[in-house]
Formats: structure tokens, C-alpha cells, sequence
């Protein structure tokens, strides 16, 4: 029997190993809708807590009389804009430029733009601050508030806008997070603040207990002071380093093109919640004319669109680092999926209980007023506008998609579309002695317009890199 001699073989010359394969992330790699509901959830959760709130707050400043209620009305836009500019505007442009940094690999830019993301709410929170406190009273005049019902909402507005960097941090801390992936600790303390914003807002406002009755201040006092707790404990997560991501505070050198990536996202996003609340405001002033009874009767109806807008803000938020990251690895294909199944997700989560209330409105409305004509308001309102809440909830997912593609100018200029609609039609209407009723049409209709418009600027707006074409010249013979 014969031996085959081994061939000998050079140990330079052995076939390498295979590479490791990459690590998998959820966010990455994970199926869409899943890894979507996996996010909102917990926002979905916290934000039912804050609209529990919000409808705890219109109950009890109901008690203290119409005049308070057609207050809080009024003054709600501005408090609106604070909290959606602060934390979906330009908190979803920190989670946006946080994501796109991950998503590229480089945790060190991340880290980096936190810090810089920090300065950037301080900034806007002293903005508003100082605006508010100077200019609040002419706004408040201009949407309509006269006497007792201005009184109480400047008395809010001294208040809340007295600490108006307290939302602006603590939605600028939460952008950081989201950015990274977790959505629990946000939501975690936005339920904790919820909490102990209708425990101190009650208590201070009505004066219950040993404490006096503070009214609208003790109700801003209230909120204020659950910022400041949950803004302790955020701060503190963050810079132990338990978070994916710290932000570098020490020895922080400004680098403008950190806050380019952030604002050239969040300055632009920006301008749909201000042209949101713009859009309220023009409208509240319209409805102003028909008396407090129509006014409360709105504001009412109007708490139901923050309600259900809250979660068409869950899924929204939870697509931008989705979005981000895909984006930042240059997965396009992946990223518009994302926008798409999160729209859908949102459409139909806002439409099918906005439709309940507006079939059966005494589930909403019996919450807040004993008033027969507040109530006969709010059915008719809520009767006419409420099945077009879903086109809201559409539009706000677009938004958020956009801001996690750093595409966000289209939902923009469709916000912008709605407002010159808004605007347009609804000085018709007060030039042909309309109706209440008319004007509720004009809000429904409008909500269509926006949600179609958003959609069509996701699907006519490029997110990816444009390919250069680089021209292929013949070598030349000798």
C-alpha cells in the first residue's frame, strides 16, 4: 500500500478566516413594525399620562369658573408651541443628528453633538422666557382675551414662561436618549411627571390641603416643579455614562458645524409647530367672536386633537432613530419603509377613537363642564372635525420621518400650506357672516390638506446622497 507524501504547505499561505459577521442591531437590522411598536409603546404610555394632565388640569381650572376655562383656551397655544417646538421640533433634530452619528459608527461625534444639543435648549429656553414675559400680554390681547379671561391667562403666562427653560432642557435631554434608541427613560419620566403634575397643579390651583388658592399660577407651579424633578434625574443618567452616549461637557470646545447638524434640521422643523400654533391662533381668534361659550366649547374639542396628536407623536418619534440610523448607514430603501409603516401605524391608531368620540362626544365632553352651551358646542365641534384627527396623526409621522432623514423642508411648507388656508378661507368666511359650524368645516378640511401635503413631500423629496455622474473618457492612443 502506498503513502501519498503530504504537500507541504506555507502557514503565510492559509486562506484567512472568515470576517466576523457585524453585530445585529434591532433598529438596524430588526422587523419594522415590530421594532416600531416595541419603541412607541412606552411614549404611547407616557403621553396617555400627560394627556391625563391635560384633562385633569381642564377639570379642575373648570372649577374655578368659564372665564378660567376660556382661559387655559387661550393661553394653550403658547404652551403648545413651548412643548412641541422643544420637544418635536428640535428634540427630534438632536435625536436625528444623535441617530445619523450611530448609525455612521462614530460614537465620539454623538457625544460631542449631545453636549452642543444642551446649549442649544438653554438658548431657547431663555429666548421664550424673556419674549413671553415681555410680549405675553400684547400676544394674549391679540387672540382675543379680554378682562377677566386675559387676567387669569397672563397670570398662567407670567408663571410657566417664568421657567420656560425648564421644558426646553428636559426635552433637549430626552432628544439625546430617543436618539440612542431608548425610549423608556423618557417615557418613565414623562409619566412621572405627569403625576406629580396633577398632584401639585391641583393642589396649588384650588388650594387644597394647607396651601392657599393660587388659581392659573399655582397650576404653572405645578408644572414647573415636575420639570425640574425629572430634569435631576435625566442629568444624572447622562453623565454617570449609563446612557450609549455622554454628552462632553468637560473641556467642550465649540465646533459650529455641531450645531449645523443639529439646526439645519431643528431650525427648519421649527417653523411647523410655530406655524401650527400660528394656525390655532388665527383660529381661536376667528371663533373669539362668537362669545366665551364657543370659545370653551373649542378649547374642549381642541384638548382631544392634543390627546390623539400625543400618539401619533409616539410613532413619530420612534421612527427618527430608526430613520437616523438607516440613513446614516446608507439604508434608504429601509428608511422609507420605516416612514411609510409608521404613518399607516399612526393614521389608524388617531382615526379609529377619533371617530368613537365624534359618534359618541359625551365620552369626552362629560369630562369637563356641566354647560349646556359649552357641551352643545363641543358635540358640534367635535361631531364635525374629530374623523379628520387621523389626517393630523399622518402628517405628524411624515414630519418626524423627514427629521430623521434630515429631509424635513416638505412637512414644513405643508404646514405652511394649511396656515395660508386656514388664513385665506377663514377671512371669507368672516366677510360672508359665516357660522360657527362653518369654520369647523374650515378646520376639518384643512387637516386633509396637511396630511395629503406631507405625504406628498416624503415621496417627492430625494434622501439619499445624489450619485454624480462621472463621465468615462476613451484612453487615448499613441
Amino acid at each position: 500500500m502506498t503513502e501519498v507524501a503530504e504537500i507541504p504547505v506555507d502557514e503565510q499561505e492559509r486562506p484567512l478566516p472568515p470576517p466576523p459577521r457585524p453585530v445585529r442591531s434591532a433598529l438596524m437590522d430588526g422587523p419594522i413594525l415590530r421594532t416600531l411598536l416595541g419603541l412607541a409603546w412606552p411614549n404611547v404610555v407616557a403621553l396617555s399620562a400627560g394627556t391625563c394632565v391635560v384633562i385633569a388640569e381642564t377639570s379642575y381650572i373648570g372649577r374655578l369658573g368659564v372665564e378660567a376655562l376660556a382661559a387655559m383656551a387661550l393661553v394653550f397655544p403658547t404652551v403648545i408651541l413651548t412643548m412641541t417646538m422643544s420637544g418635536g421640533a428640535m428634540g427630534g433634530a438632536v435625536a436625528s443628528a444623535i441617530a445619523r452619528a450611530l448609525g455612521a459608527g462614530d460614537r465620539e461625534r454623538a457625544g460631542t453633538l449631545a453636549a452642543h444639543a444642551l446649549l442649544i435648549g438653554i438658548t431657547f429656553g431663555l429666548v421664550f422666557m424673556l419674549g413671553m414675559l415681555i410680549f405675553g400680554p400684547q400676544v394674549l390681547t391679540m387672540l382675543g382675551g379680554r378682562g377677566n379671561v386675559l387676567a387669569h391667562a397672563i397670570a398662567y403666562t407670567q408663571v410657566f414662561f417664568g421657567g420656560a427653560v425648564l421644558p426646553w432642557l428636559l426635552n433637549t435631554m430626552a432628544g439625546v436618549l430617543r436618539g440612542t434608541g431608548n425610549m423608556r427613560l423618557p417615557s418613565f419620566l414623562i409619566l412621572n411627571s405627569a403625576v406629580w403634575q396633577i398632584v401639585l397643579g391641583g393642589t396649588l390651583g384650588l388650594g387644597l390641603g394647607p396651601f392657599p388658592q393660587l388659581g392659573m399660577r399655582g397650576v404653572a407651579a405645578g408644572a414647573l416643579i415636575a420639570y425640574s424633578m425629572n430634569i435631576s434625574v435625566m442629568g444624572w443618567y447622562l453623565f454617570s455614562g449609563r446612557a450609549r452616549v455622554v454628552p462632553k461637557l468637560r473641556g467642550l470646545r465649540i465646533q459650529w458645524a455641531m450645531f449645523f447638524d443639529i439646526l439645519k434640521v431643528g431650525a427648519i422643523a421649527c417653523f411647523s409647530p410655530l406655524q401650527s400654533v400660528l394656525t390655532i391662533s388665527i383660529f381661536t381668534h376667528m371663533l373669539a367672536k362668537f362669545g366665551t361659550a364657543i370659545l370653551a366649547g373649542y378649547g374642549i374639542g381642541a384638548r382631544l386633537e392634543f390627546l390623539l396628536t400625543s400618539i401619533a407623536f409616539s410613532f413619530g418619534i420612534a421612527s427618527v432613530p430608526m430613520i437616523g440610523m438607516a440613513v446614516g448607514a446608507g439604508r434608504i430603501g429601509r428608511a422609507r419603509s420605516i416612514a411609510w409603516i409608521a404613518g399607516a401605524t399612526a393614521f389608524v391608531a388617531v382615526g379609529a377613537p377619533a371617530c368613537l368620540v365624534a359618534l359618541f362626544p359625551d365620552l369626552w365632553v362629560n369630562i369637563f363642564t356641566d354647560s349646556t352651551t359649552v357641551r352643545a358646542t363641543s358635540h358640534q365641534y367635535l361631531s364635525t372635525v374629530a374623523p379628520f384627527y387621523a389626517f393630523i396623526g399622518l402628517a405628524s409621522t411624515m414630519y418626524f420621518s423627514s427629521q430623521g432623514a434630515a429631509k424635513v423642508l416638505g412637512p414644513v411648507l405643508a404646514q405652511t400650506a394649511r396656515l395660508v388656508y386656514i388664513a385665506t378661507c377663514g377671512w371669507w368666511l368672516s366677510t360672508h357672516d359665516a357660522t360657527a359650524q362653518d369654520f369647523f368645516w374650515l378646520a376639518a378640511s384643512s387637516m386633509v390638506v396637511l396630511g395629503l401635503l406631507s405625504c406628498s413631500s416624503v415621496v417627492l423629496t430625494r434622501w439619499g446622497p445624489r450619485q454624480s455622474k462621472v463621465a468615462i473618457r476613451p484612453a487615448l492612443t499613441s
